[in-house]
């Protein structure tokens, strides 16, 4: 079973680095772009060293392991050294199959856009098998032990370090496009691996509460969790009900209150991760 999780673990981050490399090709070389990460910073390097970006980036993230290694010590295992390496080889076998590479949509802002949620979905593939591309992360860990600076801000500093880069070699509009790329990025990846999994904290205080609780309980068949409330005003002692619901259920959740208190008080929140950990019993 254990080898079965294995093999289908980096089956699917092998998908998911297939993805991203495709989307640096095709959305990032036409119009070089250098979008914050590692192949980013291999196309400005490409007119400067002459080298192809796949090997620049196989440059890059062998050297990144080493002083990962050095400075931070067995941390990466065997998932960040096999996608460091993957990648660059899977960008060397496009530039092979597809030697001249041009713009699918001869606009280097629409390139930009598609790869955004290209190389997202790519990346949510992978962190949700708990791995990652390399590159800027090695970084930002270093950075992290060694500045104690806070991993996302790391990640975000040396992305945006790499855009600005691009003005080394290209010209202005090309360095705008790279930069608004860089900081979009992190909130269209926040989509793709938060978006799907949001629900909603719904915190219930009506006068119908039962009749709440049998339809939450029963036709949701999904929990709640009972608070005591004192209004601060009035002193008056009431129950709160509190319920996580989907998307789905918060919709269907929101039209029964809404048809049995209309005078209910409801307050709601986003919820990006629900965790549970069931009680051993020994």
């Amino acid at each position: 079973m254990k080898l079965q999780k294995t093999i289908k673990e980096f089956a699917y981050i092998t998908v998911g680095t297939a993805i991203i490399a495709a989307s640096v090709f095709f959305f990032m070389q036409p119009f070089h772009l250098s979008l914050g990460s590692v192949a980013g910073l291999a196309i400005v390097l490409e007119d400067l060293l002459g080298l192809k970006v796949s090997v620049i980036t196989m440059i890059i993230n062998v050297v990144l392991l080493l002083f990962g290694f050095l400075l931070i010590g067995r941390e990466f295992g065997a998932k960040t050294i096999y996608t460091s390496i993957l990648l660059p080889v899977m960008l060397g076998i496009l530039e092979q199959v597809f030697p001249e590479n041009v713009s699918l949509t001869g606009d280097a802002f629409i390139d930009m856009v598609c790869h955004l949620f290209v190389v997202s979905l790519g990346q949510s593939i992978l962190f949700g098998q708990n791995a990652s591309s390399g590159g800027l992360d090695i970084v930002a860990k270093i950075m992290n032990k060694f500045l104690r600076m806070d991993l996302g801000k790391a990640i975000s500093l040396t992305g945006m370090c790499i855009a600005f880069s691009s003005a080394l070699v290209f010209d202005k509009k090309t360095v705008v496009i790279s930069v608004l790329g860089t900081y979009l990025n992190g909130m269209v990846l926040d989509h793709f691996i938060f978006g799907s999994n949001i629900k909603r904290r719904v915190c219930i205080i009506s006068n119908h509460r039962e009749e709440i609780l049998d339809y939450v309980l029963n036709t949701l068949h999904s929990g709640a969790t009972l608070y005591e409330a004192k209004g601060a005003y009035s002193n008056a002692v009431s129950t709160e009900v509190i319920v996580i619901v989907d998307k789905n259920e918060y919709r269907l959740l929101m039209n029964y209150i809404a048809k049995t208190d209309p005078k209910a008080f409801v307050t709601v929140y986003n919820v990006n991760e629900v965790v549970y950990q069931p009680k051993r019993t020994v």
